[in-house]
């Protein structure tokens, strides 16, 4: 039961950064912008947020500095794309790429360091709890602050009118643009915000999950993300759901290999990817349903006087 409660806890902490990142490029997509660069965000956003908290001694300075490494990212995708209106996807592979190479040089110095011992996190009373303690009640915050996310962003895009605007934006740009709404600057926008939340996963994982800098030690999680969208068919719960269930997986090869499974490592590494790619192959059987989910500008550019 103990083994449990423990592969309970590591399963949120797993799917706490996807479930983040995961939840910016939902509001990329759901304002039509496809970003293909998460790998090279949250890899700029890590080693800014490892260095801020290195340097200046504190977490917190640490997530606010990967929040404005991948928002600072993300204006110039969102520059390139939404204003300059180049493609889309080659122009998020090349931000993934440049994320890449810059965060390796940027965070040579910074290898082989590690951040000061924080404190362990509780929540008063609900932590002693038998089993539900040490699986929910024992985490650091920003567990918590990426549920209160999903929730806001599901309450942001259904119940506001701000939300609205950018789900139809995503639907028909030039029906909102005719109605005289500033399409390029709410999808600019989008794409600054879901950027500072790729940031703030970036940190996560230098800053929390780690703790430390090492090249690539995103691996993969930006690609990830980007198949939650899909596989939670633009919808912010079912991001949370993906990502933990992404994250179980991870935790699950860690925990089997621990009890003296006898499965290759490499295997068990693959399995987080290979569910991934199973899962997007079940979505894609049918192609109706996702096409009545999915943003119908998604990818498209816009153009103003057309």
């Amino acid at each position: 039961m103990n083994e449990l409660a423990l592969l309970i806890a590591a399963t949120l902490a797993a799917g706490t950064p996807l479930a983040i990142a995961g939840l910016g490029l939902l509001l990329n997509e759901r304002a039509g912008v496809v970003n293909l660069g998460a790998e090279g965000m949250l890899l700029v956003s890590a080693v800014a947020g490892f260095a801020a908290a290195h340097d200046g001694g504190s977490e917190w300075l640490g997530f606010l500095a990967g929040a404005a490494g991948g928002a600072a990212v993300a204006a110039v995708f969102g520059w390139l794309v939404v204003w300059l209106n180049t493609n889309q996807y080659a122009t998020g592979l090349a931000v993934s790429l440049f994320g890449s190479g810059f965060s390796a040089f940027v965070g040579i110095g910074y290898v082989g360091k590690q951040l000061g011992e924080q404190p362990p996190h509780r929540v008063p009373f609900l932590a002693d709890l038998p089993f539900v303690g040490p699986a929910l009640f024992r985490h650091h915050p920003v567990v918590y602050l990426a549920i209160a996310l999903v929730a806001a962003a599901a309450f942001f895009l259904y119940r506001t009118r701000a939300g609205l605007l950018l789900r139809a934006i995503g639907e028909s740009p030039q029906s909102a643009h005719a109605l005289g709404y500033g399409v390029r600057r709410i999808r600019f926008a989008a794409v600054v915000t879901g950027g500072a939340l790729c940031g703030i996963a970036g940190a996560y994982l230098s800053v929390v999950y780690t703790p430390l800098w090492v090249e690539g030690m995103v691996a993969g999680r930006g690609w990830i993300a980007l198949a939650l969208t899909v596989f939670a068919t633009w919808r912010p719960g079912r991001i949370l759901l993906g990502a933990y269930l992404f994250g179980g997986v991870t935790m699950l090869q860690l925990h089997l290999q621990a009890r003296g499974v006898h499965v290759p490592s490499q295997f068990m590494a693959m399995l987080p990817y290979v569910s991934t790619v199973v899962v997007l192959a079940l979505i894609s059987r049918n192609p109706l349903w996702i096409r009545l989910n999915m943003p119908a500008s998604l990818g498209k550019p816009f153009f103003p006087g057309a």
